[in-house]
């Protein structure tokens, strides 16, 4: 890849590149107080709306607390048919509800239904304290293992959700959290697209909105409180391609079903991950100062992998960054540079390159004369 300029002691190559249908894209407006929408390859933010505010979470708490009860099944500590037993104080939690029987034994496979299914409150206390021993307990081990996933912003004070000044999380954490449900637990990935489940003659429908729509819908959650509104934790699949997008901080639920729908269904049709570089393709060519030869070809060591906008036809730039030139002896492997990738509205993204092979130094004569005819050149 031929250099296309050079500047005094620093080198900035910058190439355009084609890539069919990429580039900048229109960003969406919604009325949602925090928004995220994540591409669930390569990982890059396709939309975001203050989305490391901390906000209350609502039911979609009940996403960490499915986290910790598929952790429990695939380390063997239960199965699912284990039983826990109806307290008192989940039999008697308001809001949603699975109704169970105080003191009625529960499968863990129809308490996982009455928790993704229903939202209910009391299975969701059913499964804490069985784990556990009682809610608290159960909210300090959600709080270890959100940090040990990566939620860094985010805190549990009990099981379901219910509102609480210290119980709080971000759409990021949640995204976080919705990724690593699938990823970790694919097995159990089933319950999250279940439309409806019958318990104690009792019929309840999925309250996930995107269930019902031809989107690919794949789960998740969803919630409210008074105090942060309507919300909702959604991914879907399409055409080989998964989003994982949360939204909260809306007025109601037909607002929410149809601006979850929108951003899905945007991030699903208006982006293509392509791949921009294989592991160990030659980026660029560094020049080379005293060297046998006069330049060494540089590479990345990861594939390139990037989700792109379809629409409106700016090129992406890419420029490689290095202080020129590298002097020589230098060894193959060597970190060397570092190239930048600009995709419009998008950000910029950094990779360091590497020398694809050594370089001897010259002799100390030719060394000389090169030095020589340096200082000539560079006086003009």
């Amino acid at each position: 890849m031929p250099l296309s300029r050079f500047l005094s002691g620093f080198l900035m190559m910058t190439v355009f590149i084609i890539v069919s249908q990429s580039c900048a894209h229109a960003v969406i407006e919604i009325p949602a107080k925090q928004a995220i929408l994540l591409d669930d390859e390569t990982g890059q933010v396709l939309f975001k709306k203050d989305h490391k505010t901390q906000m209350p979470t609502s039911s979609m708490s009940k996403v960490m607390t499915m986290y910790m009860v598929f952790d429990a099944l695939q380390s063997g500590k239960i199965t699912m048919d284990t039983e826990f037993t109806v307290s008192e104080k989940a039999w008697r939690k308001g809001g949603s509800k699975m109704f169970v029987g105080l003191n009625e034994n529960v499968k863990i496979s129809d308490l996982i239904k009455g928790v993704i299914v229903q939202s209910g409150n009391d299975a969701t206390i059913v499964l804490a304290e069985g784990l556990a021993g009682t809610e608290e307990n159960f909210a300090d081990a959600m709080n270890v293992k959100a940090k040990e996933i990566g939620m860094e912003n985010s805190n549990f004070t009990n099981a379901s959700g219910w509102p609480d000044p210290n119980h709080y999380s971000t759409v990021y954490d949640l995204a976080i959290l919705a990724k690593r449900i699938h990823k970790d637990f694919p097995e159990y990935s089933k319950f999250y697209t279940q439309k409806e489940f019958e318990y104690n003659g009792i019929k309840q429908p999925n309250r996930n909105p995107l269930l019902y729509k031809d989107i690919g819908a794949t789960g998740l959650k969803t919630g409210h409180t008074d105090a942060g509104g309507y919300g909702l934790i959604g991914t879907a699949k399409k055409n080989g391609r998964s989003v994982t997008m949360v939204v909260n901080g809306l007025s109601n639920e037909r607002e929410r079903g149809d601006i979850a729908e929108q951003i899905i269904t945007w991030g699903l049709n208006s982006f293509e991950n392509k791949e921009l570089y294989k592991a160990g393709d030659e980026v660029a060519a560094a020049r080379i100062a005293f060297g046998k030869q006069t330049s060494v070809p540089l590479t990345v060591r990861d594939t390139l992998f990037f989700t792109l906008p379809k629409k409106n036809q700016k090129d992406i730039k890419i420029s490689v960054h290095y202080q020129s030139p590298l002097r020589a002896p230098i060894q193959a492997g060597k970190e060397v540079a570092t190239l930048k990738i600009s995709i419009p509205d998008m950000g910029d993204y950094d990779y360091p390159l590497y020398t694809a092979n050594d370089v001897e130094q010259l002799g100390f004569f030719k060394r000389a004369l090169a030095n020589a005819k340096h200082l000539i050149f560079s006086e003009r």
